[in-house]
């Protein structure tokens, strides 16, 4: 299911998920305090393009609740909620189900992506 699910995911919208991703993350790039957020971007964008057979651990200490805090409040919470409408917007049929659940995955981690590892 992973592989199909990929390619299905990338083919119907992930790759404009991911480039939501990538482009957050030049954003965060053009300063130099925001270049390890805006790595951290584009290692979320790489997940956003192929979530399926991917799962996410969420962790860290304070300077990751610290980063994440500034990260909801700068940028994340816009990517969260594009997730969000996506996700249920694929919620509606049967078959979108799947994919709104990996969308719902990638809104959660939209919100913390400080101190997470990916599996």
């Amino acid at each position: 299911m992973g592989c199909l699910g990929n390619a299905l995911w990338f083919l119907l919208g992930g790759g404009l998920s991911g480039l939501s991703w990538f482009l957050t993350g030049c954003l965060w790039c053009i300063t130099i305090i925001g270049i390890p957020v805006g790595t951290q971007c584009f290692k979320m964008a790489g997940l956003s393009i192929f979530p399926f057979g991917k799962e996410v651990r969420y962790g860290g200490g304070a300077g990751s609740f610290l980063l994440n805090v500034i990260w909801i409040l700068v940028s994340g919470w816009l990517l969260a909620a594009e997730h969000c409408v996506c996700g249920v917007l694929l919620c509606i049929t049967i078959i979108g189900i799947p994919f709104g659940l990996q969308h719902f995955k990638l809104a959660k981690l939209a919100l913390m992506p400080f101190g997470t590892e990916v599996y």
